[in-house]
């Protein structure tokens, strides 16, 4: 952003590579900057999740994904699957561009990622001007906070900004495949 002043408060929390809180199309989730190492530690440490699982990326629209996958290696067959459903609450497991951090694939040499269309996320990605680190609010292997009420006290602290706004309405988190062969991991 050109003048930081002026960015929403939210904004400003991820630019200084705080872990927000924000609803998406199912549950609340955790964010931050993907590009910023510490911001995805403190995520991983707060959720108690390991690096080698790897995190999803969700965004406005393919354009701000293309810096993380290897757009090269998607078969054209298997194009219209993926960009048809699109957007919506279908997350893809993509080839990850070599330039991909690992703190962001962990073990994999594939990058999940998600072009949403819950309003709040959109401009959230809209603003900041690429993509957000997207995972469950939760303790890992636990279940999902169900309020910012319930977000509050189980993070307090360790969450910068609370986006305080509706969740999208579906009743099950994102359906997760992989791009290259369809097969369904969640959902």
């Amino acid at each position: 952003m050109s003048d930081p002043s002026n960015a929403p408060a939210v904004i400003r929390c991820l630019e200084q590579g705080e872990v927000i809180l924000y609803p998406t199309e199912a549950v609340y989730g955790l964010g931050c900057d993907p590009d910023n190492q510490l911001a995805v530690e403190r995520l991983l440490a707060i959720k108690q999740r390991p690096v080698e699982k790897g995190l999803i990326l969700i965004a406005d629209n393919y354009g701000q994904l293309l810096k993380y996958v290897d757009d090269a290696k998607i078969p054209m067959d298997k194009r219209a699957d993926i960009f048809s459903s699109w957007p919506a609450a279908i997350t893809w497991v993509m080839p990850a561009a070599k330039s991909t951090p690992k703190w962001l694939t962990g073990q994999f040499d594939t990058i999940a990622v998600r072009v949403t269309n819950h309003p709040t996320v959109k401009r959230l990605c809209q603003q900041f001007g690429k993509p957000l680190v997207s995972t469950s609010a939760n303790l890992s292997g636990q279940n999902t906070v169900s309020s910012i009420a319930e977000a509050k006290k189980q993070f307090a602290e360790q969450v910068g900004y609370y986006v305080d706004e509706p969740l999208g309405g579906n009743t099950q988190p994102s359906t997760i495949k992989d791009a290259m062969t369809g097969q369904v991991f969640r959902g």
